[in-house]
């Protein structure tokens, strides 16, 4: 048994025989060389395990470590600036205290912070895992909002302390124009019938200022039937004031406003004939004549 090799080419002709032998090893070769590409392709999964590719481990388990590192000094640069705001909280909420004569001990601002930061040199030591700094921010966090309650109080104490001052009702509620008219039964100016007048009027220009006759809380700053544009401040003790028909206003509700502060513009809004402001003092939630309160001498 024998075999023939043709190759033909364009220019070239060339054919081989081989017998038995011959063709048996060469494909015995072509057997061998096989098996060792296949052998390598499938060797290949042990690579990893080489010196070059433990080397590339180790870097990448070192950029690893260094990553997190970064990550805790950043972390502990932040805990520290949030310190030096805890204390000067605490030196903020004791000065707020003690100019409010709150008695001693009512409000705890020495509690200090969690310690941690730079060392002398300004470099961070990174002797802390990522999970201890991390509950050093969680006790911070606490710690804050509890700051954040007790000022409130504080806030609260000392606006208090300020209206229970400054609540006395006295003044004209403006700081140009005159009296134009009474508390009680007039004739009313749209349909001239006799009608209960339950406040008074102070006629002057518009956007001429109009002021708080007494400190106290706003409890209502908006449209309102018939008055227009209007402010009401709760002063306390039962006692509010009505600043009605203005343009502008410059108070929301909420806000906590002193005596003589410019609350609104005057206007004529709502159910008015031209720029005056409509005065009211309720107490108890009923309207009194104002007229002895605006000619009362101020405490």
């Amino acid at each position: 048994m024998s075999l023939t090799l043709l190759y033909r080419g364009k220019n070239v002709r060339f054919s081989m025989k081989l017998n038995k032998l011959r063709w048996l090893s060469a494909l015995a070769a072509f057997a061998l060389v096989s098996g060792c590409i296949i052998y390598l392709l499938f060797s290949s999964n042990e690579l990893p395990q080489t010196p070059y590719y433990q080397v590339a481990e180790q870097q990448k388990s070192a950029t690893t470590s260094s990553v997190e590192n970064q990550q805790i000094t950043a972390l502990t640069m932040k805990l520290a600036e949030l310190q030096s705001h805890v204390l000067r909280l605490n030196a903020l909420g004791d000065r707020l205290a003690d100019e409010a004569n709150i008695p001693d001990k009512e409000f705890n601002f020495e509690v200090q912070p969690p310690s941690g930061g730079p060392v002398a040199n300004g470099n961070y030591v990174n002797d802390k895992s990522l999970v201890e700094v991390l509950a050093e921010i969680s006790v911070l966090e606490q710690q804050l909002d509890t700051e954040e309650k007790q000022l409130k109080m504080l806030e609260s104490l000392t606006l208090g302390h300020h209206i229970e001052n400054t609540s006395y009702l006295s003044g004209r509620p403006i700081t140009k124009g005159w009296l134009s008219s009474y508390y009680g039964i007039r004739k009313d100016p749209f349909n001239g019938k006799p009608a209960m007048h339950k406040g008074i009027d102070f006629a002057g220009k518009e956007d001429g200022e109009i002021l708080a006759t007494a400190a106290g809380v706003v409890s209502w700053a908006g449209e309102r039937y018939g008055y227009g544009q209007l402010v009401e401040i709760n002063h306390g003790k039962g006692y509010k004031t009505r600043y009605g028909h203005n343009k502008n206003l410059l108070v929301a509700v909420g806000d906590v406003v002193r005596k003589g502060q410019v609350i609104a513009r005057m206007g004529s809004t709502g159910r008015s004939t031209g720029p005056h402001v409509h005065y009211e003092i309720l107490k108890n939630d009923r309207q009194i004549d104002p007229v002895k309160y605006v000619y009362r001498k101020a405490k």
